[in-house]
């Protein structure tokens, strides 16, 4: 039986009316970049690209040299396609306008090019994460605005992770599918079939040394979960923690269990880490798409209205049954 590539894949939703064709044809594209940021990532001090760039984002966070390297490599295999109207990215204060010269399509694309980078001088899995919207109508030159669409509205997210394997995941809005690269032949292959998140798990993933700044609710789970089988969850926990959203999820949607980022008092007036369009909204979709929730602590992720392209929010993702448990603990202090 012959193996199902990606391409393969999107051929065959295009020819079921599922996917249209200038969606696949982004995907691909995608796709071929992240390629090549595995391929850049791989090389490593070989490749002289480990290190900081010397520069800051626009959060004011300092970039590593793999940050901007994978920015330009998607921006460049995207803006000539013909496929979108415009990118945005995390690593950039505005969105960019696809090149005069070049045709534009109907979609607009988000990413964090290089996710978890922090981790990427010490050999940890980081990765890609992208979302797809539409492009609203009547919009030539699409600006903040156009991209300030709440999570339901996306077609497409998914997120490469570059580990031992490099692997792609992506949902179109039909499930999640699962895609490793083979090397010797360069392309991304079927591996993981609709993929289905655990609805009960006991494993948890939160940076713990944030504690003391947790709120009452985060707390109180938290509490419970490390209590063990003698508390009132009933079950022992182990947590994992990578620090690299992209290997935390991946391990999340594989295995199950609960992600967590939550908002804290050393800024009250943010209301959390995480950026809503560039991470929070495309996990969201793909671990929903996969069976799983995702929240705010309050809201659905994917409901909450964007205010602009950079904006923060707190997430709580994976097995429904946390999630909602979270959710549940935080709107009874409300």
């Amino acid at each position: 039986m012959s193996r199902i590539t990606l391409s393969r894949y999107l051929i065959e939703q295009t020819r079921s009316q599922e996917t249209p064709a200038d969606l696949r044809f982004l995907i691909e594209v995608v796709a071929r970049a992240c390629k090549a940021i595995s391929h850049a990532v791989s090389k490593g001090a070989l490749g002289g690209v480990l290190g900081n760039a010397g520069s800051d984002n626009v959060q004011g966070e300092a970039q590593k040299k793999l940050d901007v390297i994978s920015n330009d490599i998607l921006l460049e295999a995207n803006e000539w396609g013909g496929h979108l109207a415009a990118m945005a990215s995390e690593e950039m204060e505005k969105a960019y306008q696809i090149p005069g010269e070049f045709p534009k399509g109907k979609y607009l694309l988000l990413f964090d090019p290089l996710d978890g980078s922090s981790n990427i001088d010490v050999n940890v899995s980081v990765g890609t994460i992208f979302s797809v919207l539409r492009c609203p109508e009547g919009i030539d030159a699409p600006c903040e605005k156009a991209f300030l669409q709440p999570g339901v509205e996306q077609v497409a997210a998914g997120y490469a992770i570059y580990g031992p394997q490099t692997m792609l995941m992506l949902t179109l809005g039909h499930g999640v599918k699962g895609f490793t690269l083979d090397r010797e032949v360069g392309s991304f292959v079927m591996t993981h079939d609709d993929i289905r998140v655990p609805e009960q798990t006991k494993e948890f993933a939160i940076n713990a040394s944030n504690q003391r700044h947790w709120e009452a609710p985060v707390k109180r789970y938290v509490d419970e979960m490390l209590a063990g089988e003698t508390g009132p969850l009933g079950k022992n926990y182990n947590m994992r923690w990578i620090a690299s959203m992209v290997a935390d999820v991946h391990r999340i949607l594989t295995r199950g269990g609960i992600f967590m980022y939550p908002r804290d008092a050393r800024e009250p007036e943010k209301p959390g880490k995480l950026r809503l369009m560039y991470e929070a909204n495309p996990m969201s979709f793909i671990i929903e798409q996969a069976g799983g929730a995702a929240t705010n602590g309050l809201e659905r992720i994917m409901d909450l209205q964007p205010t602009s392209l950079h904006e923060r929010v707190a997430v709580f993702l994976g097995s429904k049954e946390e999630v909602e448990r979270a959710t549940r603990y935080h709107r009874e202090q409300q």
